[in-house]
């Protein structure tokens, strides 16, 4: 056999086939990339008979020469390179993708030369395409399904609270229960799929901010300790004394998803007994601290032949458990993911009718008390029934196309006693906008005719001021990565889940109210006599200014929510030190000391101050707007 082969490279019936025969195109070109050769399998590829003499480069792609180039440069100074994609013109007109490995023949013979192995790849391209376009379609597939589902869920939800306000009998508070328990299994159901869907696209992004790990366990602990109370269950903390303090720098939201899939399964699968929450933290190297988790219970235990594929998609211990206990068997699969993602391992032991125990290790970089997001002090502030001030008499168009979604929240505002308007889309809502004023408008998202986002966009760019510059806030279901950015550059100010907790709401609501005064106050808020004497009362000077100050303003307002967003206390420190001439100049001398406020406290990254102050700045100047437009000079 082997004196075949042999016989077989003599007669160069090796180079036949593979060089002449080949499927690939073959090229030789100079450092100049002039073709000097090319085999026959250039007319089946891109249709010529022949390209002897001329140059490679002026068949590739506009968009491409620079990037081929480039990389005819790394491959003359090396003796190999390989899958350089581009597009080349066929005879027909037309481009195909082929990628090159390179020979440099300069290192094997002294030639400057090049041998081109060029493939057809414009099939396994266009493969890529297709999965790239049928990914964004389950993505807007996922995005439609959440909101389809969560909006009938979220009114089931809404309706409830409302009922359980109102009077009940021991048995209709049962039954109440009852529903609110299968309509948070249905949220949770939701999640799952949509964060194993993100996972799996690869879009999932790590916040790295400061947080208390005791504060945050605790805090995830006391959450589901009425759930576990319900089963006559107990949760116990233990933490080992460590020497230092425990701020970390991490994403505590993805924390907080492990910790909360994991007791709740504790939970589920716990009768009787008590399930035990761990933690202790071990230094590492590069100034990271290691800290691992056990969340260890006394349940019904999992059997060994199953350990090793808990954590697989859709896997369950048991087929029955689905049935018995619900769930889309994606919580430890999202676990797993979500630890491994961050340089983590997780593992679990268990012994049936004993109990199981989960363990996982997470890398954290030690953080200061300055790098917290969310102090303790204020970890109450959306839960606490105390309300501080009023948003008695507040203007409020509700943009809402769901009948009980729309019925929740308007019963909710008007027990505050708000001024309700109401509308079922987008268009009907720039209708009203433009018959009636309004202190703030919620607006859904995914709504018919016209949607929340063109809602925003159309409001911003065809409403003069004051309308064009009222407080909008996203009113919505949605739950994917980056919909608050969406929203934001759509011209929405803030946003807000559904179901919403209506303390969240009521907070969110009285940033922006500013209860109507009388036009003696209003007065107040700019004084153009400064303009006025430094122009020897050129009116039309003095127009020239308020009509910049209202055209400009607002923009300088907008990048100030963004940087706000973002964190970015430079920026917002630039922007607030920018609009001290512009508040001398319309004489607003009563903002001057808030602004000096912002710019002070963005040099120390005082964040919660920081975000109140700007809050208020934008109320104060949309009212400024909105006083030098209506009233004339």
């Amino acid at each position: 056999m082997q004196d075949k082969l042999q016989e077989y490279i003599r007669e160069e019936k090796f180079y036949k086939d593979v060089v002449e025969d080949g499927s690939d195109v073959i090229f030789v070109v100079d450092f100049d990339l002039t073709i000097i050769y090319h085999n026959p399998s250039l007319r089946q590829t891109t249709g010529y008979n022949s390209l002897v003499g001329q140059n490679f480069i002026e068949f590739i792609h506009p968009k491409k020469k620079q990037s081929v180039l480039e990389a005819f440069e790394i491959s003359k100074a090396h003796p190999y390179n390989s899958n350089i994609e581009f597009k080349f013109l066929c005879n027909d007109d037309t481009y195909k993708y082929l990628e090159f490995n390179s020979i440099n023949l300069k290192f094997k013979d002294g030639i400057h030369g090049l041998i081109l192995d060029c493939r057809d790849i414009t099939q396994r391209r266009n493969v890529q395409v297709e999965l790239i376009q049928a990914q964004k379609t389950k993505e807007q597939f996922l995005a439609n399904m959440s909101h389809e589902i969560r909006t009938p869920i979220n009114g089931i939800a809404g309706m409830i609270n409302l009922l359980k306000e109102s009077e009940t009998t021991p048995n209709q508070a049962k039954y109440l229960n009852a529903i609110k328990h299968s309509a948070d299994n249905l949220q949770v159901i939701i999640n799952d799929i949509l964060d194993f869907s993100i996972i799996g696209s690869g879009r999932l992004v790590f916040e790295q901010i400061g947080f208390d790990l005791i504060y945050q366990t605790q805090s995830v602990i006391a959450s589901l300790m009425l759930q576990a109370k319900e089963k006559g269950l107990s949760i116990e903390l233990f933490s080992e004394k460590y020497n230092k303090k425990t701020i970390l720098i991490g994403d505590p939201v993805r924390l907080n998803q492990i910790l909360i899939n994991l007791i709740n399964n504790a939970i589920k699968f716990t009768h009787e007994g008590n399930i035990k929450i761990s933690l202790s933290c071990s230094e590492s190297h590069n100034d990271l601290v290691n800290v691992t988790f056990k969340v260890a219970d006394t349940g019904i235990g999992i059997p060994k032949d199953k350990i090793q594929t808990i954590f697989e998609t859709f896997k369950q211990a048991d087929e029955s458990i689905t049935r018995k206990f619900g769930g889309t068997g994606l919580g430890l699969t999202i676990c797993k993911q979500l630890v491994e993602m961050q340089n983590g391992k997780i593992s679990v032991s268990s012994k049936v009718g004993f109990g199981t125990t989960f363990t996982f290790v997470i890398p954290y970089r030690f953080g200061k008390k300055d790098d917290l997001v969310i102090k303790e002090k204020d970890s109450n502030t959306h839960h606490s029934s105390k309300k501080s001030g009023s948003i008695s008499g507040m203007r409020i168009l509700l943009v809402e196309d769901n009948d009980i979604n729309r019925m929740y929240a308007a019963n909710v505002l008007k027990k505050w006693q708000c001024k309700l308007d109401e509308a079922e889309n987008g268009e009907i809502a720039l209708e009203k906008l433009r018959k009636h004023d309004y202190d703030i408008i919620l607006m859904d998202i995914h709504m018919p005719v016209l949607d929340g986002i063109e809602t925003s966009r159309s409001i911003r760019s065809s409403f003069s001021a004051p309308k064009k510059n009222i407080p909008i806030i996203a009113f919505t279901a949605n739950a994917l990565k980056g919909d608050k950015d969406k929203y934001l550059d759509a011209g929405m100010n803030s946003y807000i889940s559904k179901p919403f907790i209506p303390n969240e709401l009521f907070e969110l609501l009285l940033q922006y109210y500013k209860p109507t005064v009388s036009n003696t106050q209003l007065a107040k808020l700019t004084d153009l006599s400064y303009l006025r004497k430094m122009s020897n009362n050129d009116e039309s000077f003095v127009q020239e200014m308020v009509n910049s100050f209202i055209e400009k303003t607002p923009e300088i307002i907008k990048e100030m929510q963004v940087a706000s967003r973002d964190n970015n206390w430079r920026k917002i420190g630039e922007l607030a030190h920018k609009l001290k001439p512009t508040l001398t100049f319309m004489g607003m001398d009563n903002l001057k000391s808030l602004v000096l406020g912002i710019e002070n406290n963005a040099k120390t990254t005082n964040k919660d101050n920081v975000q109140k102050s700007v809050n208020q700045l934008i109320t104060n100047i949309n009212d400024a707007i909105e006083e030098l437009a209506t009233n004339k000079i």
